[in-house]
């Protein structure tokens, strides 16, 4: 039997190397719920979740989505942090601004429960928290209300550290057209203006230049050129940046280097991938470690 010394430290080896995913189910395993665990696993992290919404989608693309009740996600998530506390939490899609506000209520929750000082809307680093704003498939369909955006500035964007748009995104949350990397340069420097404590990087993964941006809390910006491969397995590389970036986080990679590194690990997820599905097919999600 093992000792009790032992015994008792593995809980707290477990709850260092756990991380929480609160977002939609694809059950494709493209993106999604699914792919965030994939990427958290490869990453040798231990992942729990809680669903936001289900959706009717393959690698064709999303069709219908359902949010969940969202007295009931609270109930979920309450219930999962109280018996397993994450070292960090990602942020996916929400569906609605009701569960943007249920989500926010509960990391309110969770930084009093820390006894952090959010003064001066400084959320605390000690737990990262990645937000990936999922507002519009590939495809064309709403995956965020238009209305719902202004709950995200209100309610959840000053309870997170990180925040991870692609240009359509960065568009929609600043209202600016964002259509060069210039553009893209100016619209983190207003989302900035905001939201001052954030963490914002810009990612171009769907443009022939795909140079994504790190805009700092400090105001510096640092650029990140990026491979074009041709490929149609792309499905769920935003889900798997803003998984693998909270994973270099809580492995205590400076930011340049967590993004540096997410990226790179997206790069290999695709250049790995195998060719399956009749659209946009999954990222190989285990390939630069097989």
């Amino acid at each position: 039997m093992p000792s009790k010394s032992s015994s008792s430290a593995a809980p707290s080896r477990l709850q260092e190397r756990t991380l929480l995913t609160i977002a939609g189910h694809d059950p494709s395993s493209g993106a999604g719920i699914t792919a965030d665990l994939q990427t958290f696993a490869a990453h040798r992290r231990f992942g729990t979740s809680a669903i936001t919404a289900l959706t009717v989608q393959s690698t064709l693309g999303i069709t219908e989505l359902k949010t969940v009740d969202h007295a009931f996600l609270r109930r979920a998530l309450d219930h999962l942090v109280a018996d397993l506390p994450p070292a960090g939490i990602k942020i996916g899609m929400l569906g609605s601004s009701e569960i943007a506000a249920t989500v926010a209520g509960f990391l309110a929750t969770v930084r009093s429960q820390e006894g952090k000082s959010k003064a001066g809307n400084q959320p605390p680093s000690a737990l990262p928290v990645v937000l990936d704003p999922i507002l519009r498939a590939t495809s064309g369909h709403d995956l965020l209300p238009p209305d719902a955006i202004e709950t995200l500035h209100q309610q959840l964007l000053p309870l997170v550290d990180w925040i991870t748009p692609n240009w359509s995104e960065l568009s929609a949350l600043t209202s600016q057209p964002v259509e060069t990397l210039g553009q893209a340069e100016a619209a983190t420097q207003l989302l900035a203006a905001r939201h001052p404590h954030l963490h914002i990087v810009a990612t171009a993964g769907d443009h022939p230049q795909p140079t994504d941006l790190l805009r700092l809390p400090s105001g510096d910006i640092h650029r990140y050129p990026g491979e074009h491969l041709n490929s149609t397995s792309t499905h769920g590389t935003g889900c798997a940046f803003s998984s693998a970036l909270l994973c270099h986080l809580v492995l205590r990679d400076s930011p340049i280097e967590a993004v540096r590194n997410a990226k790179h690990f997206v790069t290999e997820a695709i250049r790995n991938a195998p060719s399956i599905g009749h659209g946009k097919g999954p990222l190989n999600l285990f390939g630069q470690f097989s």
